[in-house]
């Protein structure tokens, strides 16, 4: 059987979690990625070095980005409960997600979601480590600009259609959870 399913990927502003910059969803229908999106999102908040640092966007990048809410008018169709939104480390990203609705007091979807992080610390438990990059050289994923949200999502994406293809349903089911 495919899978379809959405991988998610946030860059934040900030330590704060509701303080998202960029966001990029990569569409995978039949195993296939069928399709990106990619945002600058202005954050209305104030950039920490230490995060410029990691994705290199500055506060001059987004100052004429939409906001959170204008971005989630347009993604929010992809949270539903029976769809399946992956990450990797989706901790944080469902957080960041999740505290942004909250900033802005958005109705909360549920949603179904996997971390590709736990699936690959099963799947291929010798590897060194199991960061983004270090799991994509492993694997044979190209993955351009590590921290890129639009990179990082469609390495992510190409995760787990690795995994499906090498392990199968029954294999990836357990990982499911909802939100």
């Amino acid at each position: 059987m495919e899978m379809n399913f959405v991988a998610i990927d946030f860059e934040t502003a900030a330590s704060q979690r509701a303080s998202a910059c960029s966001v990029a969803l990569t569409v995978v229908r039949d195993d296939q990625v069928v399709n990106e999106f990619y945002s600058l999102i202005n954050p209305e908040t104030d950039f920490n070095w230490r995060n410029i640092q990691v994705h290199g966007i500055h506060s001059e990048d987004v100052a004429d980005a939409p906001t959170f809410p204008e971005i989630w008018e347009i993604i929010k169709p992809f949270f539903k409960r029976n769809r399946l939104v992956i990450a990797h480390n989706n901790r944080f990203d469902n957080s960041v997600l999740r505290k942004s609705i909250e900033r802005y007091r958005l109705p909360m979807p549920h949603y179904q979601t996997l971390d590709t992080v736990k699936t690959t610390r099963k799947f291929y438990p010798n590897f060194e480590n199991h960061k983004l990059n270090t799991v994509s050289v492993n694997l044979g994923i190209d993955l351009e600009h590590h921290h890129n949200a639009l990179d990082d999502s469609l390495a992510c994406a190409n995760i787990l259609i690795h995994e499906h293809q090498q392990f199968g349903d029954d294999a990836i089911r357990p990982f499911v959870t909802t939100i």
